[in-house]
């Protein structure tokens, strides 16, 4: 999905996967790409989540790595909790509202043929 659309869901995704499992940054870029989120930036991603800290719906601690430098765990925080549930609930309704869109747009691309539209 391009960048652009998966920006706008950054913050909610996030919350959901250290809700999920708390990790540190490079474990939340692989896992957002899982999601299809793969074409932003480490910077961009690294920048959401400490706002996210400075928001306090996140928190944060080092924690020593066998193979490196000391990594940033983030975890959810109470807030965090209440935040992506408000989230979850906003998407759910986007959910319902796209999916309506897309139900009119297969009837309509069903019932047309490529060459009875009006080019401009």
């Amino acid at each position: 999905m391009p960048g652009s659309e998966i920006r706008s869901l950054l913050h909610p995704f996030l919350l959901l996967l250290i809700c999920e499992r708390p990790g540190h940054g490079y474990d939340l870029i692989e896992r957002l790409s899982l999601l299809g989120a793969d074409d932003l930036e480490p910077g961009q991603i690294y920048r959401v989540l400490r706002n996210l800290e400075r928001e306090g719906l996140l928190a944060s601690t080092w924690v020593a790595s066998a193979t490196g430098p000391a990594r940033r765990r983030y975890e959810l925080t109470t807030a965090g909790m209440a935040a992506l549930e408000t989230r979850m609930a906003r998407l759910t309704e986007l959910g319902h509202v796209l999916e309506s869109c897309l139900t009119r747009w297969r009837r309509i691309a069903a019932a047309t043929r490529p060459h009875s539209l009006t080019t401009p």
